[in-house]
């Protein structure tokens, strides 16, 4: 028999085991982690209708969507009056008193584009009280009811309205609160945000300000998410966090969306000076402004989670002095296992400039201690930016390989089963950073890589938190979480257990951080932007790649055979997450195909113009499907034709002219005095419309001041023919009145007028759509425009 092994032997024979029960052990406890933190984002189980009557209950709440989204209901339209009566006499039921606010308002935020003018509409907003019994603010709960042309508005925004009524039921069958609070549901969101700016400038209810709670929808299911507050919102986000049951909400969101170009009935509330939060569950967003937003579509978890934390921050803000909730700061905030993490906003960039210099003083430490050399340090930060760019870059072929096989998706905001799809764009992020680590790591070392990893995450939250402070948490906290676990491991010489307890703590840190955000991207912003989550997935494995180390062998000291098969099992991840992530695309592929339950999404207009005969037919979309092709041929321009529908790029097709006749425009008085003439004209639609338009040619005068309903505009005229026009939105049957004041340029002035309704069908050389062939989610789907040039 031979020798026995020597105790160095046995201690070279147990160490790879130990290395690998390390392993299984943090990715368990990382797997645990990120699991507890995406469980916690899920909405909670709708109620029954025999829930208690303090609870709030999706099935009671739910009762109300058939009734409010039984059909498509555009402002101004009959079907929308019938969704008024409905809310007003629910009201009535729970003891209030609701009024109406019948009144003609401006728009509010910049959705419409007027053509240098102005929009408007007449709206009927729905007010109710709740009177508190000392009160010092108000509570206003906003939604609105009317919907898109296109859709029912199942979700959008019947989920609000319903959560809304089911919370005054609630709020009524309990003790009075301390403050008012006043259930506002709007109209005309949709055209212009208009029924939000009536109440928010003009009604008295609305005089002295107060917390609105804005409640949205953009899809069909997943969680509700805070993602807009109010500025120095603080204290807001405090009563957020310990009132609302299940907050899910992050600051990055918030500064995210003040930098986009989307607008709410909120924008009209905090142009106005209010506070508030706005709330919106996200998922499912394919069926968003179709006909597939039905009641049915509706996932009533979200549905419940929308009325149990309003219906928590309503009896909140109810009961506390709403004079204490001007903070002066903004606050940081993101969801953890069982609520919601937040610090002061002015912390940013202090612990951002406290991760950078946590990782410069590991690399030196490093360095110093023999584990790094100078010029690996140099050569890992380097190297740690190739994942960075190349995942998302990646992500985003890969949506683009896709868009090219299936053309409708680009007209989605979302596919239809966008799950294969997410998982293939995390699984390539996983390859590439598993790949990257692979053929790196031999040359440069484990601890340059994870060094030079760590100094980018620290770098960006130095960027973000000058840039977007809101979002430097999910680069910060990382960042100096795995700075302190490398210090804590150089301390103990890498032996023992704690070095792998700390990376594995700061992997924690890394998972809590940044996975949700990366789960929740997806859904707010779209596969068209997955490269986005594609970067914060490479962030989260930077920050996690001493755990991602133990996978491998053990570094140094390998050779020949050896050496070989330790970067053939350091390969083994890579390999298998690239398998995951073609197998995934390919299957997403194979699996959302369009049918008749998903139909391809199809954009068309029809444009007439009452004085050439010309009609045409109108598509954006930039790659015609085929059914669309059929109506479209090439390329047209319309603005010096159809100003009021825009000067977007449009294809055109030439149609036949149904015979429909133009608004009728009337002078009712003419008057010129010290070289300015003043008319005033009224437009009358001469069929059912949804809105109106009239734009001035300002090559014949210049317009010095308007008014429309009696209300002054303002006037800012832009380049072009019609430099100056109005965007009037459900016009009442007997026209509406505008009065403009100009300096005449020409002999004549002239004059745009259009109309325009929504349906296609009754139009000749309209051909029905097969069953999977659907309607674009989109304000001028199915627009039906009627044109006329007036010359006075």
């Amino acid at each position: 028999m031979g020798a026995p092994p020597s105790p160095a032997a046995e201690r070279a024979l147990t160490r790879p085991h130990r290395r690998h029960l390390a392993a299984l052990a943090a990715l368990v406890a990382l797997v645990a982690v990120g699991a507890g933190a995406l469980l916690d984002l899920r909405p909670p189980a709708p109620r029954p209708a025999d829930a208690p009557a303090a609870e709030f209950s999706a099935t009671r709440a739910y009762a109300h969507v058939p009734r409010i989204a039984g059909r498509p209901h555009v402002a101004g339209s009959p079907a929308n009056d019938e969704v008024r009566a409905h809310l007003e006499a629910a009201l009535r039921e729970l003891g209030l008193e609701p009024q109406v606010q019948d009144t003609v308002a401006e728009e509010a935020g910049q959705l419409s584009g007027a053509a240098g003018g102005a929009t408007l509409a007449r709206v009927r907003n729905v007010v109710a009280r709740l009177a508190g019994t000392d009160p010092t603010g108000t509570v206003f709960l906003v939604a609105h009811y009317d919907a898109v042309q296109t859709g029912p508005g199942g979700n959008d925004d019947a989920a609000g309205v319903a959560a809304i009524l089911e919370v005054a039921r609630a709020l009524t069958d309990g003790p009075a609160p301390r403050n008012d609070i006043v259930f506002v549901l709007t109209d005309a969101e949709e055209a212009c945000l208009c029924g939000a700016s009536a109440f928010a400038s003009e009604h008295p209810l609305a005089a002295d300000k107060g917390v609105v709670l804005n409640l949205e929808a953009r899809g069909r299911t997943g969680p509700v998410i805070m993602f807009e507050t109010s500025p120095e919102n603080a204290a807001l986000v405090e009563v957020f966090g310990r009132a609302a049951p299940h907050p899910v909400g992050t600051s990055f969101a918030v500064e995210v969306y003040r930098a986009l170009p989307n607008d709410t009935d909120f924008t009209a509330f905090l142009d106005e000076g209010f506070l508030g939060l706005n709330s919106a569950y996200l998922d499912g967003g394919a069926i968003y402004h179709t006909p597939l937003d039905t009641p049915a579509a509706m996932d009533r978890a979200s549905l419940q989670h929308h009325g149990d934390n309003t219906l928590g921050l309503a009896r909140e803000f109810g009961r506390i002095d709403l004079g204490d909730l001007s903070a002066g700061h903004d606050a940081t905030y993101f969801p953890v296992p069982g609520g919601l993490a937040r610090y002061p906003g002015p912390l940013a960039l202090p612990l951002a400039l406290l991760a950078l210099a946590g990782v410069i003083v590991l690399g030196w430490l490093a360095r110093r201690r023999g584990r790094v050399t100078g010029g690996r340090l140099a050569a890992g930060f380097g190297l740690a930016l190739v994942p960075i760019v190349v995942a998302p870059v990646g992500a985003q072929l890969l949506w683009a390989a896709i868009v090219a096989l299936r053309p409708g998706n680009a007209e989605l905001l979302d596919p239809y089963r966008p799950t294969w799809y997410r998982l293939a764009v995390l699984s390539l992020a996983a390859a590439v950073v598993f790949a990257w680590y692979a053929l790196t790591r031999r040359r440069i070392g484990p601890a340059a890589l994870a060094i030079g990893g760590l100094g980018w995450l620290a770098l960006l939250g130095v960027l973000l938190a000058v840039l977007v402070p809101g979002g430097a948490y999910l680069a910060t906290l990382p960042a100096l979480a795995g700075a302190l676990a490398g210090l804590v491991s150089l301390a103990t010489r890498l032996r023992g257990p704690l070095p792998v307890i700390a990376v594995t703590v700061a992997g924690a840190v890394a998972v809590i951080v940044l996975l949700p955000t990366v789960v929740l991207l997806f859904p707010a912003l779209g596969m068209a932007m997955g490269g986005v989550a594609a970067l914060f997935a490479v962030l989260l494995g930077l920050a996690a790649l001493p755990v991602v180390d133990l996978l491998h062998p053990e570094a140094g000291g390998q050779r020949g055979m050896v050496a070989l098969r330790a970067r053939r099992l350091g390969a083994l991840p890579a390999g298998a997450a690239a398998l995951a992530a073609v197998t995934l695309a390919v299957t997403g592929i194979a699996v959302d195909r369009f049918d008749a339950a998903h139909p391809a999404p199809t954009h068309l207009m029809y444009a007439l113009d009452t004085g050439t005969g010309q009609a045409r037919w109108l598509s954006h979309e930039s790659a015609p499907q085929p059914w669309t092709d059929e109506y479209v041929d090439g390329p047209v321009q319309l603005a010096d034709e159809f100003p009021g529908i825009g000067a977007r790029d449009l294809l055109g097709g030439p149609a036949e002219a149904a015979g429909l006749p133009a608004p009728r425009l009337d002078v009712l008085s003419d008057t010129t005095t010290a070289g300015s003439r003043t008319v005033t004209l009224r437009l009358t639609p001469q069929r059912p419309v949804r809105l109106v338009t009239l734009h001035v040619d300002t090559n014949t005068a210049t317009v010095r001041s308007a008014q429309v309903a009696g209300r002054p505009v303002p006037v800012e005229q832009r380049d072009g023919r019609w430099g100056f026009g109005i965007v009037f939105h459900a016009p009442p049957p007997e026209g509406i009145e505008i009065t403009l004041t100009v300096e005449p340029t020409a002999g004549q002035l002239v004059l745009r007028a259009m109309d325009a309704s929504d349906g296609l069908d009754a139009l000749p050389g309209f051909r029905p759509r097969p069953p999977n062939v659907g309607i674009a989610g989109s304000h001028t789907s199915e627009l039906l425009a009627v044109a006329h040039t007036y010359p006075l």
